[in-house]
């Protein structure tokens, strides 16, 4: 029990090779920390908080995460996934829930990570993370829009909390003159971003977009909405107040950004486990230290944090190979707060939707919309369909729909691969042989295909004896295994002796646990090869032929 614990917690291992990789760390630091700052101003304005609150994750909960996670290279913060839920929870229930819901979810996600459920996540299907993540870039790209045609946002309740809904109403307030300004700004901040990394890849692109934009505009006088006055400063530390009513308006929205923190953050750290040789990643460690990182951004007025993908590859490609690597990226925000909040403050909002924008864009990747839709029917099915729903709906619905999709097909696909076949006798025919039926059961046995594998096998006739080769069944359930037990017993009502050949030794307890072989008519007619299956066999048949 201590030993489980302790795996769960910091030590001294998390800092073996920092003596060698510590100035690589310091500068992907620096890197991720210069990427993550506009990023993180967006995301907190876009979530419907501040840009403050942004800050404020990146920092409070990058450094716990850092410290507590279980990725040596995962660098957490504010994301657009969590952004896409909390804009329905901030209209709903006010900017001041988020606290509170930060940290019911980080409880959770702690929970979670101390009750060993890491691994839940590997279940999830390729085709739904994708169909999941461009329904994400979508949302994000379209929460953008109101900013962009006015610099009059509408009250929380004149506007629906569907983001392409609410992107079409927006324009019922449209100002011409405005939204060129804004325009002309997210098409400065796109031309940096992609024409940066063309000089240089470790030159910060959207960083320059956002200065060019907001010395601009202070130089023409541009009527662009700024991000207003920035703290500092962290604010001081306080519990969210929290009492039964709140508890119970909240519970079902910290659930869903529990499981949303808890599916992004642990595939951002397996995808990060395969961008370079970092070491493996403990899942469990990792939910844990999110599920802190959550809870300590709740305490300074900060959102749910989770682990960013992008981020982390930043990160990852720039030289991080070690945890600090995200502790440089967070006390750089920090420093960024305490020296030129005032600076900051002057950012145009056009200019992080530009960020935002470029960033949906960049989520998706046509070559692999382009290979899951030509894959197979299944998977292409969940990956629009968990696309739409994410719009549509809900992110994590989305997600459950996804695998529900998923786990349909397959089922389907492992009911196909179930064959029963007949097969000749070998050898030289012998009278009587006729009277032998050899099939070959191929593939899984499961309760998908058992009702379908007992209707062929009941349906063969004119026969005395049945030979079961059992050496090519792959996995059988105790729904299949049953369905063989049941099958031997009607043959054997029937007058037909059956006998098993083949039994392998992973199936032999369940068969027995489930009475497949009991069903026989005697002990004997179990069998290791298939030729003293046949000899027996014919034996039968003989014996049948002189007594008639």
């Amino acid at each position: 029990m201590t030993g489980s614990i302790r795996s769960l917690l910091p030590s001294r291992r998390d800092y073996a090779h920092v003596g060698r990789t510590w100035r690589a760390d310091l500068l992907a630091g620096l890197t991720v920390g210069i990427v993550a700052l506009p990023l993180a101003l967006g995301f907190g304005v876009s979530s419907g908080l501040s840009a403050e609150a942004g800050l404020i994750t990146a920092v409070v909960a990058g450094v716990l995460a850092a410290v507590f996670g279980g990725s040596h290279v995962q660098v957490s913060g504010p994301t657009g996934a969590m952004v896409v839920v909390l804009v329905p929870i901030v209209a709903t229930h006010g900017p001041g829930a988020v606290a509170v819901v930060a940290l019911l979810a980080g409880v959770l996600v702690l929970a979670a990570g101390a009750l060993r459920l890491g691994r839940a996540v590997s279940y999830i299907p390729w085709p739904v993370i994708e169909g999941f993540t461009l329904g994400i870039a979508v949302i994000i790209f379209s929460q953008q829009i109101p900013a962009l045609v006015s610099a009059h946002t509408a009250p929380a309740d004149e506007h629906s909390a569907n983001a392409i809904i609410a992107a079409v109403q927006s324009f019922a307030r449209f100002d011409p003159g405005y939204a060129a300004w804004a325009l002309g700004s997210v098409a400065v901040v796109a031309l940096c971003m992609w024409g940066a990394p063309r000089v240089h890849r470790a030159i910060p692109g959207s960083l320059i977009g956002i200065v060019v934009v907001a010395v601009l505009t202070l130089a023409v006088g541009a009527p662009l909405a700024r991000i207003g006055a920035l703290p500092a400063a962290l604010p001081a530390p306080a519990l969210p107040l929290v009492d039964l009513p709140t508890l119970a308006a909240l519970a079902a929205p910290a659930a869903t950004v529990a499981a949303l923190a808890a599916i992004e953050s642990l595939l951002s750290a397996r995808v990060a486990a395969s961008l370079a040789d970092t070491g493996a990643y403990d899942p469990d460690r990792e939910l844990v230290g999110q599920g802190l990182a959550s809870i300590g951004s709740s305490l300074f007025g900060g959102m749910p944090a989770t682990g960013a993908i992008a981020r982390t590859a930043v990160g990852v490609r720039s030289g991080g190979r070690s945890r600090l690597a995200a502790l440089t990226h967070a006390l750089v925000l920090l420093l960024i707060v305490l020296v030129v909040s005032g600076p900051v403050g002057q950012i145009p909002l056009a200019a992080l939707a530009g960020v935002l924008m470029v960033t949906a864009v960049r989520m998706v990747h046509p070559d692999t919309v382009r290979a899951i839709l030509r894959s197979t029917r299944a998977d292409a099915v969940a990956f629009v369909a968990t696309a739409v729903i994410t719009v549509s709906f809900d992110l994590i619905v989305a997600v459950l729909i996804g695998v529900a999709f998923a786990a349909f097909f397959a089922l389907r696909g492992m009911s196909q691969a179930s064959k029963v076949r007949r097969e000749d006798l070998r050898g030289e025919p012998r009278p009587g042989d006729e009277r032998i039926a050899i099939l070959r059961f191929d593939g899984p046995l499961s309760f998908t295909s058992a009702d379908r594998v007992f209707a062929e096998v009941d349906a063969i006739r004119g026969v005395s004896v049945v030979i079961m080769r059992m050496s090519q069944l792959e996995l059988v359930d105790a729904t299949g295994a049953h369905m063989l037990g049941e099958i031997t017993q009607a043959l054997e009502r029937r007058g037909v002796t059956v006998l098993i050949k083949g039994v392998q030794p992973r199936h032999e307890e369940l068969f027995r646990s489930v009475g497949v072989l009991d069903a026989l008519r005697h002990h004997n007619h179990l069998f290791a090869d298939l030729p003293s299956a046949i000899t027996h066999a014919r034996s039968h048949v003989q014996r049948e032929t002189t007594t008639a």
